[in-house]
């Protein structure tokens, strides 16, 4: 019971920082793309932010929440006969969907070939709180 406890903990650290990169990376993209044309010396810092954002923060955290969530069901944390946990499992896969979007979207950028606007970015910066909104009544509320 100890491991599952810090499995759990370790999981909700990892989810605390895959969030916090992706409610904050399509911000950085927003300015990008705002302000590419008007201060263009701002673009190369932009990029190192952004890298350093996903490659160091972003992808880690969500390869461990993975891990540590995996490890969880595998200890039979999760009753499956329950609505709450593939509620929760679409939702994750939605999230993880959209930290690849984020990626590719960064190459793009860093290529001059997207085409997504700052309000294209502000919109798909809701993505992560619809998710997680519903993750977080999923798991806690455990409807179903």
């Amino acid at each position: 019971m100890d491991f599952y406890i810090w499995a759990k903990a370790l999981h909700v650290i990892s989810i605390i920082a895959w969030m916090a990169g992706l409610f904050y990376l399509p911000r950085l993209y927003v300015y990008h793309v705002e302000k590419r044309d008007e201060v263009p010396e701002m673009i190369p810092v932009l990029h190192v932010m952004e890298s350093r954002l996903l490659k160091a923060i972003m992808t880690p955290a969500m390869v461990s929440s993975w891990i540590f969530g995996l490890v969880m069901v595998g200890m039979g944390g999760v009753d499956f006969g329950a609505v709450w946990p593939w509620v929760k499992m679409v939702c994750v896969l939605g999230m993880t969907w959209f930290h690849m979007w984020c990626a590719a979207e960064r190459k793009a950028l860093l290529a001059e070939t997207s085409t997504m606007t700052g309000r294209g970015f502000r919109m798909m910066n809701e993505v992560p709180t619809v998710l997680m909104i519903a993750i977080v009544v999923s798991v806690i509320v455990k409807p179903g």
